[in-house]
């Protein structure tokens, strides 16, 4: 099922076991750091960007000893973890994946974002996350330059 709906690679994650340690690679590239948070004590993010038109890294590293990503590490060690798309619409577009016969393995609505999860058991072996910024999102976050790709949400254009 096609959709028109505007979508975009926002960022790749990666999983590391420290982002201190990982950290000095992708400043070696040229990349500028956005922000760092920490979720629910469960892990930490970081992202990174090539400047305000591209697209972004995000350096994921476990904070507690029985997170998602222990286990992902403990697996696999460190490495691409998922590709993140930002959509306009997360309905439609995760509507248009499971009509194409692909599972959506979690659907979250939080305060400033929703999120789906594609299962990486389709042909691509990738975990995809859909992620729609909400107008809140960018309360007490770095200006709207440095947060979004091109400055903008897709939801705004």
């Amino acid at each position: 099922m096609a959709h028109k709906m505007p979508i975009r690679v926002d960022h790749t994650g990666i999983a590391v076991e420290s982002i201190e340690a990982a950290e000095p690679v992708v400043l070696a590239f040229g990349c500028r750091k956005l922000i760092e948070e920490t979720v629910e004590g469960r892990f930490r993010w970081a992202q990174y960007d090539f400047g305000r038109s591209a697209s972004r890294l995000e350096l994921i590293a476990p904070e507690a000893e029985d997170s998602f990503l222990t286990s992902f590490l403990d697996d696999n060690g460190p490495g691409l973890h998922h590709v993140t798309l930002e959509v306009a619409d997360i309905d439609t577009v995760a509507g248009a994946v499971e009509a194409a016969g692909f599972d959506i393995v979690e659907y979250c609505e939080y305060d400033d974002w929703t999120e789906a999860f594609v299962s990486p058991s389709n042909p691509l072996g990738a975990l995809f996350q859909l992620f729609e910024y909400h107008d809140s999102y960018g309360e007490g976050r770095p200006d709207p330059d440095r947060l979004y790709v091109d400055g903008t949400r897709l939801s705004n254009r």
